[in-house]
């Protein structure tokens, strides 16, 4: 196939993962055009960079003609989109990202990572440390890393690829988990936590797609797991002979002076960047993953203590002496819970100011709210946002304040719907010996966080 095509589409070219392989294609020498009818930042200054930012948002029609090899269509799109309806009409091959990454990496060994919570993270530590160790390898990951200049990377040669796997369904006609399409080698499970209650209502629904990736996992195949997530261990626990099973643990380590270090098994201590109990899981499925790969583990840590973490995964935006502004892309309950518990664990002196955006479908829908229920308790002052324009625009019943402070369990919760009044909240505040931790898988109706903190600090 990849021999073939010259002319791609791509219908829904806003998204993380879709503009990122666009860009890709765009390099490799493919003419890209696409289309979206909202585009934010960082995907719109990418594109642009790269000449492929839609002249206007939208939906076209006459963009899909009988000249183009293939149409890739993203998850955002609606089954009634005019240009996927038109491009059924001219009989366009029209793939989900996921089967045109599958397509291109049907020869190499996949390895697959997927979970509710810590896949972005464990996929970019593997991806930093076979770098580092000057490793040939493809990759597919969602969240940019220091020293990579795209999210995804399609070549000839490399005999591995790495993929982040989403248990969200590949586009509106390939109604699947992305996971599903990429058939593993090797495949590595974090964790479980509900979460796409728009496309999972019942929770068991969206704990069958991971036994179901589980059971694809091939004979000779390799399944590793996190130990202390119940659900997983069910799953990857189950007798099949013809699979390697192998459970990973938290790394040992230790905190000082707001620094964590790993402990390895000749009492050596490697300094890292990122931090957590839950980073501490990360790290060790990530090292076994690349043990199953041939790496050894004196390789393992020299790389490691380099790693700088994934972009939006408790990233630094400022510190001084006394305070340090985080923010992270938490926004589901169990991300919110482990990243607010990282933080107050890392600096127990200081005093922890943290603010969520309710943004995606599940944390906007009155139903699944409530599975946030005490999962903002570690923070000292704890802060919710939304955009009721987003409630909107995601066709939801409308929240009020009242919904969000009995859903979390907090009384004492700041909710706030405007953009400018949070921002003047948080200036208001002393930040003494205080850090501030801003979730978000959006962007708080484009509040400027290093302006923001600019001003905090």
């Amino acid at each position: 196939m990849k021999d073939k095509l010259q002319n791609i589409h791509f219908i829904s070219i806003g998204g993380a993962a879709m503009h990122n392989l666009a860009i890709a294609l765009h390099l490799k020498g493919i003419t890209v055009t696409g289309s979206d009818d909202e585009i934010l930042d960082p995907s719109r200054s990418r594109l642009q960079r790269h000449g492929l930012l839609p002249e206007k948002e939208g939906w076209y029609p006459e963009k899909i003609h009988p000249g183009l090899d293939a149409v890739i269509l993203g998850m955002h799109a609606r089954e009634d989109n005019p240009e996927l309806k038109k491009a059924q009409e001219l009989g366009l091959p029209v793939y989900s990202y996921p089967e045109f990454v599958y397509e291109h990496s049907v020869n190499k060994q996949r390895i697959v990572i997927v979970g509710s919570h810590g896949k972005t993270t464990i996929t970019s530590l593997i991806l930093h440390v076979l770098k580092h160790l000057k490793r040939k390898f493809d990759y597919l990951v969602g969240a940019q890393i220091e020293g990579f200049e795209t999210m995804v990377q399609l070549t000839d040669d490399a005999p591995i690829i790495i993929i982040e796997g989403d248990e969200y369904f590949a586009s509106p006609i390939h109604r699947k988990p992305k996971f599903l399409y990429y058939q593993h080698h090797i495949g590595l499970m974090s964790g479980i936590a509900w979460d796409h209650i728009n496309v999972y209502p019942d929770f068991d629904e969206y704990v069958k797609q991971f036994e179901l990736f589980a059971e694809s996992t091939p004979k000779a195949g390799s399944l590793i797991f996190d130990k202390n997530d119940d659900l997983v261990t069910v799953i990857c626990r189950k007798e099949r002979e013809d699979v390697a099973r192998q459970e990973y643990d938290t790394h040992p380590h230790r905190i000082k002076d707001g620094k964590t270090y790993l402990l390895t098994s000749d009492n050596e201590e490697i300094p890292v960047s990122i931090f957590g109990e839950h980073n501490m899981r990360n790290i060790s499925g990530a090292k076994t993953v690349l043990e199953r790969i041939g790496i050894e583990e004196a390789e393992f840590y020299r790389a490691v203590s380099s790693f700088k973490g994934a972009a939006r995964r408790l990233e630094i935006v400022g510190s001084n002496a006394t305070t340090t502004f985080f923010r992270d892309f938490a926004h589901a309950p169990s991300k919110l819970e482990a990243t607010t518990q990282a933080v107050k664990a890392q600096f127990p002196k200081r005093k922890l100011v943290a603010c969520m955006e309710l943004h995606t479908f599940s944390s906007l829908n009155k139903t699944f709210l409530k599975e946030y229920k005490d999962t903002f308790n570690m923070a000292d002052v704890a802060v919710a946002y939304y955009n009721p324009h987003t409630v909107e625009h995601k066709r939801l019943e409308p929240l009020s304040e009242k919904d969000i402070k009995i859903a979390f369990n907090r009384p004492d919760l700041q909710v706030f719907t405007n953009s400018e009044a949070l921002k003047e909240f948080l200036l208001k505040q002393s930040w003494q010996d205080t850090n501030l931790l801003m979730m978000s898988s959006g962007n708080y109706n484009g509040l400027d966080m290093k302006n923001l903190s600019e001003h905090i600090l």
